[in-house]
């Protein structure tokens, strides 16, 4: 197992630096930080701008084969993500992002993959019933609802509690607001806060999971070696447990891998509804802002996360089929 793992991780290191370097490279092609003094009014003096431009290591006029040596040192050395083009810390800028978007996705993530899988799987052993006719209208109605509806639709209803009691019991802003030292009191303060874009990614994520787990496991119901587990004396519900079920994580399992990524950067719009400073929202300023190493460092974050994901997805599919070979 930790040859395996040390083999697969030496591999991903070497996939996750060829994908940044090249996302180094395209973001310096494409993105064009001089425009955002040059359409300044005043515009400033060409020096000053030369000078900016050079201190971020992100002056078009320098070789972009010189700036990326200069970039990967100082990484490899200190860990320095560089300067945006206004001359900020990307890691200073990063840190509370990444901070702010764990506390956002965590729980709504873990509450979308246990939420959904197991309706996914009440709902496959009932095809057909009520209960899976039920469940699949609603999980339609929430998969083709905007996020920005729902996530609105939640705020106007907290709101409306709120006023029915007469207190503030939810925060629809923010992810904190009290500035005290009692543990107690701050964890409240985050419960309130946190509570509403939970429910709005947690019923967005299950939406998925539920559709794709109940589709893997009716296949697995109806395969082959099922209906020969059953012809040798288990039951329906023994053959689905030990084995029907057990092949239908596996895909399950590969997705949410392969989704972390996207989670941190996809809740782009509940971050701006509910006013969350996370790493979507500062992903889409610093490309509309031409900041390259705040694009690239956000980027680096998302392979990072989708290579651990994939290390974890193999891990787990080789728990659940022995018939995977750690090798």
């Amino acid at each position: 197992m930790l040859k395996f793992i040390a083999k697969r991780a030496a591999n991903y290191v070497v996939m996750l630096y060829v994908a940044i370097s090249f996302t180094y490279f395209m973001a310096s092609a494409f993105m064009t930080p001089r425009s955002n003094y040059e359409s300044r009014t005043p515009r400033p003096p060409q020096a000053s701008i030369e000078r900016t431009l050079d201190l971020a290591n992100i002056n078009d006029h320098t070789s972009v084969f010189v700036r990326y040596w200069h970039w990967l040192t100082n990484i490899v050395t200190k860990w320095d993500w560089g300067l945006s083009p206004s001359l900020e810390s990307v890691n200073k800028a990063l840190a509370p992002r990444i901070l702010a978007s764990t506390e956002l996705v965590t729980l709504s993530t873990v509450l979308s993959i246990v939420l959904g899988v197991a309706l996914g799987i009440y709902t496959a052993q009932r095809q057909y019933h009520w209960q899976d006719r039920l469940f699949s209208t609603l999980a339609t109605f929430f998969l083709v609802i905007p996020s920005a509806v729902l996530a609105l639709m939640i705020v106007l209803i907290a709101i409306t509690v709120n006023d029915a009691a007469g207190f503030r019991i939810f925060y629809v802003t923010g992810l904190s607001s009290y500035s005290g030292d009692n543990l107690l009191l701050r964890f409240g303060d985050f419960l309130q806060h946190i509570i509403l874009p939970t429910i709005s990614l947690t019923l967005l994520g299950m939406v998925s999971y539920h559709l794709t787990q109940r589709t893997y496991l009716l296949d697995e119901m109806h395969a082959d070696y099922v209906r020969t587990a059953r012809s040798k004396g288990l039951t329906r519900k023994q053959a689905i447990r030990r084995h029907a079920l057990r092949a239908s994580l596996i895909p399950t399992g590969v997705n949410v891998a392969f989704s972390i990524a996207s989670v941190f950067t996809g809740a782009v719009i509940t971050e701006s509804i509910f006013a969350i400073n996370g790493l979507g929202r500062y992903f889409i300023t610093a490309i509309n802002n031409n900041d390259i190493n705040a694009s690239v460092a956000i980027a680096a974050f998302g392979g990072a996360c989708t290579l651990v994901g994939a290390l974890l997805a193999d891990i787990f599919s080789a728990w659940l089929d022995p018939r995977i070979k750690m090798s």
